[in-house]
């Protein structure tokens, strides 16, 4: 099993779990994937994990049946902790309390219950952020008001050690998944952030574990079910996982922007001091424990709320882009429940300018405002590296064009593998061997599109102007 062999890669999204087989070099050979299902309460809604747990462990011994699996690496989100018992199989996933949904709002006075315990900035890694985000949060609602099953935890997990743990019954703390906003652990200083002592937390924090830390082979009584035997891995944040990704590769300094549910920007070598998160900044770790800055916004959600419906695989007509840019259609954030880089935006979007007439200016208008936050977020980091793309929004040729357009005399390249997070994932299994660098190819500009400059200048003056 430890030889080159084929790696499972889990990859729980907050709005899908996909499940792949990746060959030593990190390419996808096969993709199984679901979406993320989200129960309502009692006592909060919540995500499916008894469900999910069918779901992986049947994938695990699909994809046995046509690949030689020999490893198993998690990645996921970093807003989703897990609270389980002593015993893996219990109630079929082992969790004492169902997992909380991120996007579920908090019951009345428990925000600013939550604040004062939360420490500073660097105990946090990012701002306080909206609805039940952050797992330290989660685990004082339910401490607050689901004591006596609290009281039956024996580890607090995030998504990707739940899953190693599911697999093996070993409980690991891992750095990227807890550096993740968490607000349990503080990367610039390396030690537990205040509120784990403060709230006797400290119980529930399993040892630690390097993401690439071996954490036993497959459970016998998973392996009689039919799941593979696997060597398990300790797993991983998801946005670390594909910063990860380049380096392995050797690609330093860098900023490497990721997109789907989240756009979220991150770079290496960059002061934490400098953060500021009122602006959607955080500080991140890579595998190792070091800080990686970062900087966020809920995008996708609020490209598919301009967007609006739209026929399958459609794309941004060039037209219609120059049509939006000229007539000056502008979309201001935020049309979701976060700030992103403008605080105190939060559902205050609106559009400005002649609405866009017909699904395809909303598309298009929808592409551009995407472009202009994913500027935004590299921006903040260094707005002067040479910065890579890659994630969902790729699908669509016009979002590259449209960033690189947006940042001119700038490097602005793009990972087409589209499968970042799982190769950066599957890098873990073999640490210490470089992995071969994506291949990265520059944009091609679009056609007849008018100069974005005046357009971007008014845009953020704007932006700024209505969270004043």
């Amino acid at each position: 099993m430890a030889g080159s062999g084929i790696i499972a890669v889990l990859d729980v999204g907050k709005s899908n779990v996909k499940l792949s087989a990746c060959d030593i070099d990190g390419q996808v050979i096969e993709t199984l994937s679901v979406p993320n299902a989200v129960l309502p309460g009692p006592p909060w809604r919540h995500h499916d994990l008894k469900a999910l747990n069918g779901w992986v462990l049947a994938g695990l011994a699909d994809l046995a049946r046509r690949h030689p699996l020999a490893h198993f690496v998690a990645s996921g989100h970093g807003s989703g902790g897990v609270l389980v018992g002593d015993d893996p199989d219990a109630g079929g996933d082992g969790a004492v309390l169902p997992m909380v949904d991120y996007e579920q709002p908090l019951p009345d006075g428990l925000a600013a219950e939550y604040a004062p315990l939360a420490g500073d900035f660097l105990d946090r890694g990012s701002a306080v952020m909206m609805a039940a985000t952050h797992t330290a949060r989660q685990m004082f609602w339910a401490e607050r008001d689901c004591p006596k099953a609290f009281a039956r935890a024996r580890w607090c997990l995030g998504i990707p050690q739940y899953w190693a743990w599911r697999l093996t019954g070993v409980a690991a703390s891992e750095v990227t998944t807890l550096g993740a906003q968490s607000h349990l652990w503080n990367v610039a200083r390396a030690e537990w952030s205040p509120i784990v002592a403060a709230r006797g937390w400290a119980r529930l924090m399993p040892p630690f574990a390097k993401a690439s830390d071996a954490l036993g082979p497959v459970r016998a009584t998973l392996v009689a079910q039919g799941v593979p035997k696997l060597r398990v891995r300790a797993g991983v944040h998801d946005s670390s996982a594909n910063f990860h990704r380049y380096r392995a590769a050797g690609m330093e300094r860098i900023c490497v922007i990721s997109t789907g549910t989240w756009i979220v920007a991150m770079a290496d070598g960059i002061d934490p001091a400098r953060l500021d998160e009122t602006r959607g900044m955080t500080c991140n770790a890579d595998v190792a424990g070091a800080p990686v800055c970062g900087a966020l916004t809920m995008g996708g959600r609020e490209f598919a709320i301009l967007a609006g419906a739209q026929p399958e695989g459609a794309l941004a007509d060039p037209a219609a882009l120059g049509r939006v840019v000229t007539q000056g259609t502008m979309a201001l954030p935020a049309f979701g429940t976060n700030d992103g880089q403008f605080p105190g935006s939060a559902e205050q979007g609106r559009i400005i300018g002649p609405a866009p007439d017909g699904a395809a200016e909303r598309l298009a208008l929808a592409v551009l405002y995407v472009a202009l936050l994913t500027v935004e977020c590299g921006n903040r980091l260094d707005p002067e590296r040479d910065w890579v793309l890659d994630g969902s929004f790729l699908r669509d040729p016009a979002f590259a064009a449209l960033v690189a357009a947006l940042r001119p005399g700038r490097v602005t390249r793009v990972n087409a593998e589209g499968h970042g997070v799982a190769a950066g994932a599957a890098a873990l299994c073999h640490p210490g061997r470089a992995m071969p660098a994506p291949e990265l190819t520059t944009p091609a500009a679009l056609p007849g599109l008018p100069d974005l400059t005046d357009y971007a200048t008014r845009w953020r003056a704007l932006a700024e102007k209505a969270t004043t």
